[in-house]
């Protein structure tokens, strides 16, 4: 392999993946030239990405924009969105803001109201002052999806203090193309924190996991993005129950690759 020009072993490696290029780049000085060439990190690099970028970074190799495009969101569309990498396979992920969804009622103060919160990356968030119908969602065209990618949607959140109306009763969440979509049962309120001990035929169920950045998240079912067709891909949230409903802050919908 030795004996192979660099331009046809970081080739072979493109193949791979990031995390892989890093590992095989210690098999020999070869690999290791060819694993941090510009031409393999270009390929990781999706080529309509830094067309979402304004103005567009610079960096001084390829592997330093992927590496930084992979590890910090960028804001995007007026702040509405945020933008990135996936470390593992470079495909595009995106955060749609709060501001950027419809929300049922979320522009009457009293049933909604807007707030700037620091742990968030966006300028405002959603906080949920008093309602009993919740509905939420958001859209993203596939043609800004990578193709030939199986997708997840996360609703991203946290509940304060006085949260009110959401244990015990689980939401209705899709994700699809209008016409076909996958629908699913999940809790907003984690397991532990349920007033009143689980029926076992709902043990099963989802319930939200604790992100790094302190967020709470819940899946709301995968998509695979052919790539072939221009559509509308919808997520949304809906809980229609007599009970009123507050204390839940939404930060956003985030779609971003589906690890199995």
């Amino acid at each position: 392999m030795d004996n192979l020009p660099e331009a046809c072993i970081a080739h072979i490696l493109s193949f791979t993946s990031p995390p892989e290029a890093c590992r095989l780049s210690c098999i020999s000085s070869s690999f290791l030239s060819a694993a941090v060439s510009d031409a393999l990190w270009n390929s990781f690099i999706p080529p309509d990405c830094l067309s979402f970028l304004s103005p567009p970074p610079s960096f001084p190799s390829k592997k330093d924009l992927f590496l930084s495009l992979s590890q910090q969101p960028r804001l995007i569309d007026n702040g509405l969105k945020s933008f990135w990498l996936d470390k593992f396979s470079g495909a595009k992920c995106f955060m749609l803001s709060s501001r950027s969804l419809y929300i049922v009622w979320g522009d009457t103060p009293v049933y909604w109201t807007w707030l700037s919160v620091p742990e968030s990356r966006f300028t405002e968030v959603a906080e949920l002052r008093d309602v009993c119908w919740l509905e939420l969602g958001g859209y993203i065209n596939t043609r800004l999806l990578s193709p030939s990618t199986l997708y997840a949607a996360y609703l991203v959140f946290k509940l304060t203090a006085h949260t009110k109306g959401l244990k015990n009763k689980p939401a209705e969440v899709s994700i699809g193309i209008a016409g076909n979509k996958s629908k699913r049962f999940v809790y907003l309120v984690p397991r532990e924190a349920q007033s009143r001990a689980i029926p076992l035929e709902n043990l099963n169920q989802q319930y939200p996991n604790k992100r790094a950045d302190g967020w709470l998240e819940i899946e709301l079912g995968d998509f695979f993005n052919e790539g072939i067709d221009d559509q509308e891909l919808e997520m949304t949230v809906f809980k229609l129950t007599g009970k009123w409903k507050r204390g839940l802050v939404i930060e956003g919908l985030e779609i971003r690759p589906k690890r199995t």
